[in-house]
């Protein structure tokens, strides 16, 4: 970081600052951070090295991330749109459901769109949204057409199959970090799950948008809404009936999360023992619903509640305990985004940068495209001055240089 960017940015927050009407003071104490940091920072002679406390600065000041890094290219790009979520964006705005409804029926081949929509969950898995955007361009529209054409004996199948799609098309909307779309995405598909009858797919639904409230930052609303599905499945759980089992540790992992990022440890941790159980009583990892619940994934999620209080001793030392090797591509690249934003934490900036290129090679456009790692690439080269060369290409790859 230049220090003519750190002039310009103190310059800005002051500024800022005043027009909010905030004292020095007052302004440290609502980022947690002293009146002498405040000080420094404004006068350019600190810096501000990670993007999670510029974005705590710009949510005070109520000012978007980008204004504030704009003399700052390689910061800025970390909230850049990405083309896939554009594209993923438009597939979600065309009036398919309408344009279905007033076009002439068409006869629907199920035995064909069957395997497509379970191909749209393999390239999710797989971190692959360049492809799953032109397969869902021609795909949602055809299942939403096919939903409006068949009889009422194959109409609950579609509506089946539709509400997948959605809930495909909001889990990688999530990862692509635009959390508006994928926000419709999931509404749309607990919507398709009610018209086809089916209460644990609703409820995979709302796991989706769980996910999405997630990344937007609304943990309240995470934490109802999985608490609410969590009681309303509870009825079901005493059917020895796994997927009941999986969708309800799946919810119960996402309560962890929101209250890691909520900085409730006491919650978050306490989470994780009840999603334990859960697990244990299904006894081995499964993928219901496209959840990949198990012991497993409880294992990565500890590692990733750790990483979010802070606590990254812990964090390294669960990792090393783990074997995500059988869950998918997706799973295993987002773990290791977790394990070097561990790294970074503890400033250990060269196994960061490594372990984000094994995250790369494993599912490069998660890589390049999840504001996790992309806030975990603009910190490193916000702090590693000068950028080592395999930083600066990892940045090149993900359009931040």
């Amino acid at each position: 970081m230049s220090t003519e960017y750190q002039k310009a940015l103190g310059r800005k927050i002051a500024q800022y600052r005043r027009r909010r009407g905030l004292s020095q003071r007052e302004f440290a104490a609502l980022i947690n951070r002293s009146e002498a940091w405040v000080s420094q920072v404004e006068r350019g002679v600190r810096k501000v090295d990670r993007m999670s406390v510029l974005a705590a600065v710009a949510e005070v000041l109520d000012v978007p991330v980008a204004e504030l890094a704009a003399e700052a290219p390689i910061v800025a790009a970390t909230a850049k749109e990405t083309p896939d979520s554009t594209r993923l964006r438009l597939v979600l705005s065309a009036a398919h459901a309408l344009n279905a409804l007033l076009a002439q029926k068409q006869p629907a081949d199920l035995a064909e769109l069957r395997p497509r929509v379970e191909q749209a969950w393999q390239l999710t898995h797989k971190g692959h949204y360049l492809e799953l955007t032109d397969l869902l361009e021609s795909l949602v529209p055809q299942l939403e057409t096919a939903a409006r054409s068949v009889d009422d004996e194959q109409r609950t199948e579609c509506f089946r199959l539709l509400a997948s799609v959605y809930q495909a098309c909001s889990s990688a909307l999530s990862k692509l970090g635009d959390f508006a779309a994928a926000w419709v995405a999931a509404e749309r598909a607990i919507v398709a799950a009610e018209r086809a009858d089916d209460p644990l797919l609703m409820a995979a639904g709302e796991f989706r948008l769980c996910v999405t409230f997630q990344g937007a930052k609304h943990f309240h609303q995470v934490d109802t809404v999985a608490r609410t599905s969590i009681e309303a499945l509870s009825s079901l759980a005493s059917n020895d009936r796994p997927e009941v089992l999986s969708l309800m540790g799946a919810l119960t992992l996402q309560r962890a999360i929101a209250a890691a990022r909520s900085n409730d440890a006491t919650a978050a941790y306490t989470h994780l023992i009840s999603a334990r159980s859960l697990a244990q009583q299904l006894g081995a990892d499964r993928n219901d619903f496209h959840t990949e619940f198990g012991p497993t994934n409880v294992s990565l999620h500890e590692v990733s509640v750790a990483v979010d209080l802070g606590d990254a001793g812990i964090a390294l030392r669960a990792a090393a305990t783990v074997d995500a090797s059988d869950l998918s591509a997706e799973r295993r690249g987002r773990f290791l985004i977790d394990v070097a934003r561990a790294h970074l934490q503890r400033r250990n900036l060269d196994k960061a940068i490594h372990t984000l290129h094994q995250a790369e090679s494993i599912t490069p456009e998660q890589v390049h495209s999840h504001p996790l790692a992309r806030q975990a690439i603009g910190d490193l080269l916000t702090i590693q001055d000068p950028a080592s060369p395999a930083l600066q290409e990892l940045a090149r790859r993900a359009g931040m240089l």
